[in-house]
């Protein structure tokens, strides 16, 4: 079983996977770093973890057999305790079903510094899952609250240049409609002025017919007198 499999394994008593993965990595993290401090963590019917300091000394290379120095180095070291060993090697048989029965640990078995940082490092998960999920509410608001004030500046100006695409449409309409109106005046007196214009025209063509005519008459009483 990997952690992704553990995670699932305790999904559903968690109330879900994400918690169950807080969960985990709260609990590892504390061990972890109480081991690293120097901590003993020891869980009642489990087993306890803790540090142990190696001294320098001399080993064998199993490939070539020379014989190297291997310098000081500290290790992690669990143990399990005896309800876990009990249930490994069949002593005790373990449930079909529910969580194993191991004994619950009593008052003050935990190491008083491991205890601490276990629920520090529980309090401070579920402190930061709070915060996270808090900041996206906020974000979440903010930016519906900031979307909604576009749309609505976007609405408007549509509303303005639709008003003002309609006004300018007004103008040119009237606009037309007077040039339409100059244009029936110029033609009603263009008709006014035809009719002068005729009767000049005939007036200058009566006299010039009469003088031809005095013309002619003057043709004739001359012809006669000779």
């Amino acid at each position: 079983m990997n952690k992704a499999q553990l995670v699932e394994a305790i999904a559903d008593k968690l109330g879900g996977r994400q918690q169950a993965a807080d969960a985990v990595d709260a609990v590892l993290d504390a061990i972890v770093r109480a081991t690293v401090a120097g901590d003993r963590v020891s869980v009642t019917g489990f087993g306890s973890f803790e540090k142990v300091d190696r001294p320098a000394r001399y080993a064998r290379n199993p490939q070539t057999g020379e014989r190297v120095r291997v310098k000081k180095t500290s290790v992690p070291r669990f143990r399990a305790g005896q309800g876990f060993k009990d249930l490994v090697s069949g002593t005790k048989k373990l449930p079909k079903g529910g969580e194993v029965s191991v004994k619950k640990a009593p008052k003050g078995s935990l190491t008083g510094g491991a205890s601490a940082t276990v629920k520090k490092a529980v309090a401070k998960k579920a402190t930061t899952a709070k915060k996270a999920a808090a900041k996206t509410a906020v974000a979440k608001k903010v930016t519906a609250k900031k979307t909604t004030a576009t749309a609505k500046k976007a609405a408007v100006k549509s509303t303005a240049t639709a008003k003002k695409a309609t006004a300018t449409a007004k103008k040119a309409t009237a606009t037309a409609k007077k040039t339409t109106a100059a244009a029936k005046k110029t033609t009603a007196t263009a008709k006014k002025t035809a009719p002068a214009a005729k009767k000049v025209t005939a007036a200058t063509k009566a006299p010039a017919k009469k003088t031809a005519t005095r013309k002619a008459t003057a043709k004739k009483t001359t012809a006669r007198k000779k």
